[in-house]
Protein backbone atom coordinates (compact mmCIF):
# COMPACT_ATOMS: atom_id res chain seq x y z
CA UNK A 1 0.00 0.00 0.00
CA UNK A 2 1.38 3.83 -0.86
CA UNK A 3 -0.94 5.27 0.88
CA UNK A 4 0.59 6.54 3.58
CA UNK A 5 1.40 10.09 5.52
CA UNK A 6 4.59 10.43 4.07
CA UNK A 7 3.46 10.47 0.58
CA UNK A 8 1.08 12.64 1.10
CA UNK A 9 1.53 16.52 -0.48
CA UNK A 10 0.03 18.45 2.65
CA UNK A 11 1.90 21.23 0.17
CA UNK A 12 -0.88 21.21 -2.27
CA UNK A 13 -4.01 21.65 -0.24
CA UNK A 14 -2.30 23.81 2.26
CA UNK A 15 -6.00 23.94 4.26
CA UNK A 16 -5.69 20.68 5.35
CA UNK A 17 -5.94 20.05 9.18
CA UNK A 18 -2.20 18.46 9.33
CA UNK A 19 -1.68 18.36 13.00
CA UNK A 20 -5.50 16.97 12.82
CA UNK A 21 -3.96 14.06 10.36
CA UNK A 22 -1.20 13.47 12.49
CA UNK A 23 -2.93 13.22 15.77
CA UNK A 24 -5.04 10.84 14.43
CA UNK A 25 -2.46 8.50 13.04
CA UNK A 26 -1.41 8.17 16.55
CA UNK A 27 -4.59 6.02 17.00
CA UNK A 28 -5.84 7.70 19.94
CA UNK A 29 -9.44 8.07 18.62
CA UNK A 30 -9.79 4.60 18.68
CA UNK A 31 -9.26 4.27 22.13
CA UNK A 32 -11.46 7.41 22.47
CA UNK A 33 -13.95 5.71 20.36
CA UNK A 34 -14.48 8.44 18.23
CA UNK A 35 -14.91 8.87 14.45
CA UNK A 36 -13.56 11.32 11.37
CA UNK A 37 -15.23 12.50 8.73
CA UNK A 38 -13.14 13.34 5.85
CA UNK A 39 -14.97 15.56 3.12
CA UNK A 40 -14.52 16.89 -0.05
CA UNK A 41 -14.44 17.10 -3.74
CA UNK A 42 -13.01 14.29 -5.54
CA UNK A 43 -9.36 14.37 -5.91
CA UNK A 44 -8.89 16.18 -2.78
CA UNK A 45 -7.34 13.24 -0.56
CA UNK A 46 -9.85 11.78 1.68
CA UNK A 47 -8.93 7.78 0.52
CA UNK A 48 -5.24 8.49 0.85
CA UNK A 49 -5.56 10.01 4.34
CA UNK A 50 -7.81 7.28 5.81
CA UNK A 51 -6.36 5.04 4.41
CA UNK A 52 -3.00 6.20 5.97
CA UNK A 53 -4.59 6.70 8.75
CA UNK A 54 -5.83 3.49 8.86
CA UNK A 55 -2.14 1.94 8.27
CA UNK A 56 -0.63 3.80 10.84
CA UNK A 57 -3.74 2.30 13.19
CA UNK A 58 -2.53 -0.83 12.29
CA UNK A 59 1.18 -0.72 12.89
CA UNK A 60 0.08 0.01 16.51
CA UNK A 61 -2.03 -3.08 16.67
CA UNK A 62 -5.41 -2.31 16.08
CA UNK A 63 -6.93 -4.63 13.42
CA UNK A 64 -8.72 -2.25 10.65
CA UNK A 65 -11.36 -2.69 7.98
CA UNK A 66 -11.40 -0.70 5.15
CA UNK A 67 -14.57 -0.79 2.64
CA UNK A 68 -16.20 1.17 0.06
CA UNK A 69 -19.33 1.80 0.66
CA UNK A 70 -20.89 0.33 -1.84
CA UNK A 71 -19.04 -2.56 -0.99
CA UNK A 72 -19.93 -3.18 2.57
CA UNK A 73 -23.81 -2.76 1.19
CA UNK A 74 -23.35 -5.52 -0.91
CA UNK A 75 -21.96 -7.96 1.73
CA UNK A 76 -24.27 -6.86 3.87
CA UNK A 77 -27.43 -7.69 1.11
CA UNK A 78 -25.26 -10.80 0.67
CA UNK A 79 -25.56 -12.32 4.19
CA UNK A 80 -28.62 -11.01 4.32
CA UNK A 81 -29.53 -13.49 1.84
CA UNK A 82 -27.26 -16.40 3.07
CA UNK A 83 -29.24 -16.16 6.30
CA UNK A 84 -25.67 -14.50 7.92
CA UNK A 85 -26.75 -10.74 8.72
CA UNK A 86 -26.37 -10.80 12.30
CA UNK A 87 -23.37 -12.47 12.07
CA UNK A 88 -21.98 -9.67 9.69
CA UNK A 89 -23.23 -7.02 11.50
CA UNK A 90 -21.62 -8.10 14.98
CA UNK A 91 -18.51 -8.54 13.20
CA UNK A 92 -18.29 -5.08 11.57
CA UNK A 93 -19.49 -3.35 14.95
CA UNK A 94 -16.80 -5.09 16.82
CA UNK A 95 -13.60 -3.98 14.65
CA UNK A 96 -11.67 -1.06 16.32
CA UNK A 97 -11.19 0.96 13.40
CA UNK A 98 -13.74 0.82 10.60
CA UNK A 99 -13.37 3.26 7.03
CA UNK A 100 -15.94 3.23 4.97
CA UNK A 101 -15.02 4.84 1.87
CA UNK A 102 -16.52 7.44 -0.97
CA UNK A 103 -20.01 7.39 0.08
CA UNK A 104 -21.69 9.20 -2.71
CA UNK A 105 -19.55 7.66 -5.45
CA UNK A 106 -21.98 5.57 -6.45
CA UNK A 107 -25.38 4.50 -6.42
CA UNK A 108 -26.86 2.68 -3.23
CA UNK A 109 -29.42 0.66 -2.43
CA UNK A 110 -32.94 1.60 -1.06
CA UNK A 111 -31.91 0.35 2.12
CA UNK A 112 -28.34 2.11 2.83
CA UNK A 113 -29.89 4.72 4.99
CA UNK A 114 -30.99 2.08 7.50
CA UNK A 115 -28.21 -0.11 7.08
CA UNK A 116 -25.74 2.75 7.65
CA UNK A 117 -27.47 3.70 10.34
CA UNK A 118 -27.41 -0.33 12.07
CA UNK A 119 -23.92 -0.20 11.52
CA UNK A 120 -23.20 3.05 12.72
CA UNK A 121 -25.44 2.40 16.05
CA UNK A 122 -24.00 -0.95 16.68
CA UNK A 123 -20.37 1.32 16.60
CA UNK A 124 -21.37 4.20 18.61
CA UNK A 125 -19.13 5.18 21.77
CA UNK A 126 -17.74 1.74 21.03
CA UNK A 127 -15.89 1.47 18.06
CA UNK A 128 -14.29 4.30 15.46
CA UNK A 129 -15.52 4.94 12.12
CA UNK A 130 -13.64 6.88 9.41
CA UNK A 131 -16.44 7.69 6.90
CA UNK A 132 -15.20 9.56 3.89
CA UNK A 133 -17.67 11.64 0.93
CA UNK A 134 -17.52 13.78 -1.93
CA UNK A 135 -20.80 15.09 -0.82
CA UNK A 136 -21.66 17.61 1.96
CA UNK A 137 -23.78 15.73 5.05
CA UNK A 138 -26.01 18.40 4.28
CA UNK A 139 -26.55 16.28 1.26
CA UNK A 140 -26.92 12.81 3.20
CA UNK A 141 -30.45 12.44 3.45
CA UNK A 142 -31.27 13.11 -0.18
CA UNK A 143 -28.44 11.16 -1.05
CA UNK A 144 -29.73 8.16 1.09
CA UNK A 145 -33.10 8.70 0.78
CA UNK A 146 -34.74 8.80 3.86
CA UNK A 147 -33.64 12.21 5.78
CA UNK A 148 -35.29 10.86 9.31
CA UNK A 149 -32.98 8.10 8.85
CA UNK A 150 -29.65 9.81 8.14
CA UNK A 151 -30.85 12.54 10.56
CA UNK A 152 -30.48 9.79 13.88
CA UNK A 153 -27.07 8.39 12.23
CA UNK A 154 -25.45 11.65 11.68
CA UNK A 155 -26.12 12.65 14.97
CA UNK A 156 -24.43 9.52 16.16
CA UNK A 157 -21.67 9.64 13.65
CA UNK A 158 -21.22 13.31 14.16
CA UNK A 159 -21.07 13.27 18.66
CA UNK A 160 -17.69 12.28 18.33
CA UNK A 161 -16.66 13.18 15.43
CA UNK A 162 -13.38 14.79 13.79
CA UNK A 163 -14.15 16.54 10.60
CA UNK A 164 -11.78 17.34 7.94
CA UNK A 165 -12.57 19.34 4.72
CA UNK A 166 -10.52 18.34 1.55
CA UNK A 167 -9.86 20.53 -1.11
CA UNK A 168 -10.87 22.30 -3.13
CA UNK A 169 -7.97 21.12 -5.78
CA UNK A 170 -7.90 17.53 -7.25
CA UNK A 171 -4.64 16.18 -7.43
CA UNK A 172 -5.97 14.07 -10.58
CA UNK A 173 -6.44 17.29 -12.44
CA UNK A 174 -3.26 18.71 -11.32
CA UNK A 175 -1.06 15.48 -12.03
CA UNK A 176 -2.87 15.39 -15.40
CA UNK A 177 -1.96 19.21 -16.45
CA UNK A 178 1.39 18.64 -15.00
CA UNK A 179 1.71 15.20 -17.68
CA UNK A 180 0.24 17.94 -20.16
CA UNK A 181 3.01 20.78 -19.76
Amino acid sequence: MNRTLDRFDFDFNKKMNRKLVFELATARFVTQHEDALFLGPPGTGKSHLAQAIGLAVIQQGYRVLYREAHVLLEELADAQLAGERKAYVERIAAVPLLIIDDLGMRKLPATAAEDLLEIVMRRYERCSTILTSNRPVEDWGKLLGDTATVAAMLDRLLHHAHILKCGPRSWRTKLQTDLQD
